[in-house]
């Protein structure tokens, strides 16, 4: 019987540390060794004259140390942090589930903790076993909602983010950019983690560091913003909904975009009420960049329509049209915007008047093709290559192929004339807008808009479109105009500037507000576009004014 009890013993000794020893030793390193994971400081963002837009601050996180705790032992522990957090007990047990009760590694389950919840848990320790207390950098955007739709935020990753980031060494826990720079710019901001192997005691606390791999912070990245334009911008556009872009017109660097209603990227840095999430996913829509959504462009629609009435040779520089109070088309009346027609006149001085009747003559010349054409050349219809590519409307333009396949009918003259003021089912973006309008200033190049300021960026930001030095000459001629004695002759500036206004219609709602504008006028430096979304009021009387503000603004800081 001894014999045969020393037999099992030996048995039992040979099964543990030879056939299962490797796995034993594992289990007994990952109750004794713990990996603290270090998550690395983001990169921080400036506008063009290096200030800084977003960085970081010292914050802290509470992590749980699956394997500390048999998953029956952590039912209660979790159920008591759930109360402290006012996070749902079933989020924290589907954070550990995602990672496994046997496994070595921390769990981040709450960010940017209070002071007084630190305190709390480091009180109450033995409370808490499994459950630490890191510090971490947690982003902050030190001017609020200003740029807010350019710059974007951050969030912890979720499940969906995570299945196709995991190759790249995403984990969770991860903070990753969700809009504007933050999202587009993620890979050059992120960094890498690093960590701590420490050994501990049964109460969790750390004898002494084993090894450690520092963090790599990510990449900081410069913008095109520029802070000074955008808070004029800002401030110009106040309250009212729409948007305002500033753009340099010779190589398509945005200098000042602005949306509203906006959203202060901080509130994402701290746990978010339900109250709060309700409200940024309101009927305002605060994450909506309207400045790359598509509305109807209504009048600012006239350069395109000036541009292809020239280059079809179907019109000359000097050419005249008699105008109307109404064009009838079988019963259906066009009526000209003040109802009593401008007379005679020519394509100057129907730009600076802005009249319907002018222009559907010349759209009905020259038929939907051409005007097509023109309009695709100047980047109306398409992405125009931002960063913001996720965010960016195609905008719309419709000709006789789609409005078959979409409504089986056959487009009429009457659709070519409503296209040829800007109206009807025409779309376009403020950005598409301000690089047809930089076409003109910087003597017909189609510019790629972009936000990072970096020399690489600028290959091929600048290609012709092939219009006739003439043509442009009418064009610029017609646009000055307007500032001189047409639309927006009432708007004051310190500097001369060339532009075109708009109305667009939008029953039952109030209509749209637009102005268009590059300035100086003579050697042309910066493009505004502002919009205002259901104004009820014509584009001179209130989206001018905001164009005029910040070109003043330029001009100071000139």
């Amino acid at each position: 019987m001894v014999i045969l009890l020393l037999g099992v013993i030996g048995g039992r000794l040979f099964q543990l540390q030879i056939l299962s020893g490797s796995y034993n030793r594992q289990l007994a390193e990952n109750n004794r060794i713990r990996l603290i994971p270090r998550p690395p400081e983001r990169g921080r963002i400036y506008d063009r004259h290096s200030r800084l837009l977003v960085t970081n601050r010292l914050a802290y996180a509470i992590y749980l140390w699956p394997i500390a705790r048999s998953e029956r032992e952590w039912q209660p522990i979790i159920d008591r942090l759930a109360e402290l957090t006012k996070i749902p007990a079933p989020e924290i047990r589907k954070k550990i589930l995602q990672e496994g009760y046997y496994s070595p590694n921390l769990v981040k389950i709450a960010s940017n903790i209070s002071p007084k919840l630190i305190t709390y848990l480091a009180e109450h320790n033995e409370d808490f076993p499994g459950v630490q207390v890191e510090p971490e950098a947690v982003r902050y955007y030190p001017y609020g909602d200003v740029a807010a739709h350019i710059l974007g935020y951050t969030g912890e990753i979720t499940e969906e983010e995570l299945s196709p980031r995991k190759e790249k060494g995403y984990r969770l826990g991860d903070t990753i950019g969700k809009m504007g720079a933050e999202f587009a710019f993620e890979p050059n901001l992120r960094g890498s983690w690093g960590g701590q192997q420490v050994e501990v005691d049964g109460m969790g606390h750390v004898l002494k560091v084993i090894g450690q791999k520092p963090p790599v912070p990510g990449g900081s990245i410069q913008l095109t913003i520029d802070l000074d334009l955008q808070k004029a911008a800002e401030s110009a556009l106040g309250n009212d909904r729409g948007g305002v872009v500033v753009l340099n017109p010779h190589n398509g660097e945005i200098l000042a975009l602005v949306s509203r209603p906006s959203f202060d990227p901080n509130v994402f840095s701290t746990p978010i009420s339900q109250a709060t999430w309700d409200r940024l996913n309101s009927e305002d829509k605060p994450f909506v960049n309207r400045v790359l959504q598509g509305y109807p462009p209504a009048s600012t629609f006239k350069i395109v329509t000036t541009i292809a009435g020239l280059e079809s040779g179907k019109f000359r520089a000097d050419s005249v049209l008699p105008t109307y109070p109404y064009l009838d088309l079988g019963g259906l009346l066009f009526w000209e915007h003040n109802q009593a027609g401008f007379g005679t006149i020519g394509f100057a001085e129907a730009l600076a008047y802005s009249s319907n009747t002018f222009f559907a003559q010349v759209g009905r010349a020259v038929g939907v093709n051409e005007i097509e054409k023109w309009a695709r050349k100047l980047g109306l219809g398409e992405h125009s290559g931002i960063e913001l590519a996720r965010e960016e409307a195609e905008g719309l333009f419709p000709n006789p192929q789609w409005k078959q396949e979409l409504f089986n009918q056959p487009w009429y003259v009457g659709d070519t004339i409503n296209l040829s003021i800007g109206q009807g089912d025409l779309q376009t973006t403020l950005l598409q807008v301000a690089i047809m309008t930089a076409a003109v200033a910087n003597g017909g190049y189609r510019v790629r808009p972009h936000l990072l300021l970096d020399k690489n960026s600028l290959v091929n930001a600048k290609t012709p479109i092939g219009m006739k030095e003439s043509t442009l000459q009418v064009v610029h001629q017609g646009l000055a105009a307007v500032s001189e004695f047409g639309t927006g002759a009432g708007l004051a500036t310190t500097i001369p500037f060339a532009g075109k206004s708009g109305t667009a219609e939008d029953p039952p709602r109030p209509s749209h507000a637009w102005f268009t504008a590059y300035a100086p006028r003579q050697n042309p430096q910066i493009v505004v576009v502002a919009f205002v979304e259901n104004a009820g009021k014509g584009g001179s009387a209130v989206a001018g004014p905001i164009v005029a503000a910040v070109i003043n603004a330029y001009a100071k800081k000139l």
